[in-house]
């Protein structure tokens, strides 16, 4: 995933509750928004604004990286469509109604 990725490489540790704070100010304080990296490293707490804008251009990299095409999908291991969405499902930092929040 890519936040556990982005810990690894140089933005100090994340917890999963930072990582979802973090996400949600995203949605809140965007490219626009005065003083964006220090609302977004309040709202997520421990983190300067430094290093939530480290966060995001780690993440935009994985991203670009990803819909490049070279990381490979998973391997399958014989499981069915539904068992591999509950598997990526299982992955998000979101629950089904963090998109009522919005």
């Amino acid at each position: 995933m890519a936040s556990s990725s982005m810990s690894s490489r140089g933005s100090g540790s994340w917890t999963a509750k930072q990582n979802k704070d973090f996400e949600r100010a995203l949605a809140v304080y965007d490219k626009d928004t005065p003083d964006r990296w220090y609302n977004v490293a309040k709202a997520v707490g421990g983190k300067t604004a430094e290093e939530v804008k480290r966060h995001y251009e780690l993440l935009v990299a994985d991203v670009k990286y990803i819909e490049s095409g070279q990381v490979p999908f998973p391997y399958r291991d014989g499981k069915s469509e539904t068992e591999l969405k509950h598997e990526v499902e299982s992955f998000s930092t979101y629950n089904k109604d963090d998109h009522l929040l919005y």
